[in-house]
């Protein structure tokens, strides 16, 4: 998919929105001469059709919009993961950027205030009726209805907690600086990067443990770069650290790899986190279902803020959000929406990264979010990062393409 833009007269008073997608095979099917979508314009060359959809009618009927989104012929590039499944999230989400600016809310706001039956009406449980239905789903957000206001107050007072990640490149000094100034700024959560080096990992966790002292939570993230033995064994290694988790042990596909290495570690009191990297809500139902994690990535990779409420309302762990380096740090909507409608459970917690964040509008206060107020989904870069970086007249680029030049 080449391109995806929602266009609206004024951001924040336009109802219409005019949907174009611009696919690189024809929009119907990829082998035939079939038509676009019911309704739809089709573009020159058959390269582009319009939904002309008012916006009213997209919320309106969220399900069937996501489903025309996901389920249409580019699924079989898919079906519901990788590039298609991403491209199908970019336009969702540039609806739930648009829809809560209509009513001048950012969108944790807006899906707080939504009645339950609206809110289920934005999700798609096709796939995961074995684990949830609608009507429980229902039961779950009127249960929540109890006490939302007091949890609401409790997260503008305090905002959700962040975790603070050290990368493995860094040296020992930096490190050192790095963990005394997080401590000094109220930080309580260190996140460490593990699975290059088995002593370069015992050392930097020894050095991080010995700042941060007993009481401190120490995680560890492996990026998917251990066999499922490998795991166990090297977090084994590890657990005199005393590690709240092991992130990511093994590949994100290996459900049952998950389901075995969590077994061992639950033993040695260390929990399993994963999803940064799960394409769908159908991969998490079956993590969920194999008891597989003891804590929840979440939002990374799935399709949209409509995909992630079906996982909201599945798990029954804490939800612990991935977010760090370009703009996922401004995306902490969906856990404050989980403490007050879902799981009123302050055990979640948000990752932090503080680089690149000269782009966006993130702010942090006493180790943690403080909760987005503009209207919206906080998607914005600042117009100067966007102005320096457009192409080709771009700041950045002319200065790229003059190297390349000489």
């Amino acid at each position: 998919m080449e391109s995806a833009d929602l266009q609206v007269p004024s951001r924040l008073m336009g109802a219409k929105a005019r949907l174009a997608l611009r696919s690189l095979a024809c929009p119907g099917c990829l082998c035939c001469e079939c038509p676009g979508p019911p309704h739809a314009e089709q573009g020159p060359q058959g390269h582009c059709w319009q939904l002309n959809k008012d916006l009213r009618d997209i919320v309106g009927s969220f399900r069937g919009f996501y489903r025309q989104l996901t389920r249409g012929q580019l699924r079989w590039i898919g079906p519901q993961k990788g590039g298609v499944h991403l491209a199908a999230a970019a336009i969702l989400n540039a609806v739930c950027d648009l829809w809560p600016c209509i009513f001048f809310k950012p969108l944790w706001k807006l899906l707080v205030d939504m009645v339950p039956r609206m809110l289920l009406s934005c999700v798609d449980f096709r796939y995961i009726t074995d684990v949830l239905t609608e009507e429980e789903a229902y039961e779950i957000l009127q249960k929540g209805q109890v006490g939302k206001k007091e949890r609401e107050g409790q997260i503008l007072a305090h905002g959700p907690a962040c975790t603070m990640s050290t990368w493995l490149v860094y040296l020992d000094d930096t490190l050192k600086q790095l963990c005394m100034e997080a401590l000094k700024d109220s930080w309580t959560r260190f996140k460490v990067k593990v699975g290059a080096d088995l002593q370069d990992d015992i050392h930097r966790c020894q050095l991080i443990r010995n700042i941060i002292g007993p009481e401190k939570t120490l995680m560890t993230d492996a990026n998917q770069c251990w066999d499922g033995p490998e795991a166990v064994e090297w977090t084994s290694t590890l657990a005199e650290f005393k590690p709240l988790w092991t992130e990511e042990p093994t590949s994100p596909d290996d459900i049952l790899g998950h389901a075995t290495i969590s077994k061992a570690l639950v033993l040695l009191g260390i929990g399993v986190v994963m999803g940064e990297q799960c394409h769908n809500r159908g991969i998490l139902k079956q993590l969920l279902q194999v008891k597989a994690l003891q804590f929840l990535l979440d939002s990374c990779r799935l399709g949209s803020v409509n995909e992630d409420l079906s996982v909201l309302l599945m798990a029954k762990i804490p939800i612990c959000p991935h977010a760090g380096g370009v703009g996922l740090c401004e995306l902490v909507h969906l856990i404050i929406f989980d403490f007050v409608s879902i799981s009123a459970s302050l055990v979640q917690m948000c990752g932090y990264v503080d680089h690149l964040h000269e782009h966006f509008k993130v702010i942090i206060r006493n180790a943690a979010y403080l909760q987005p107020s503009d209207a919206g989904y906080s998607t914005d870069m600042k117009e100067e990062s966007v102005k320096k970086h457009q192409y080709p007249d771009g700041k950045v680029w002319k200065k790229l393409l003059a190297a390349q030049g000489n």
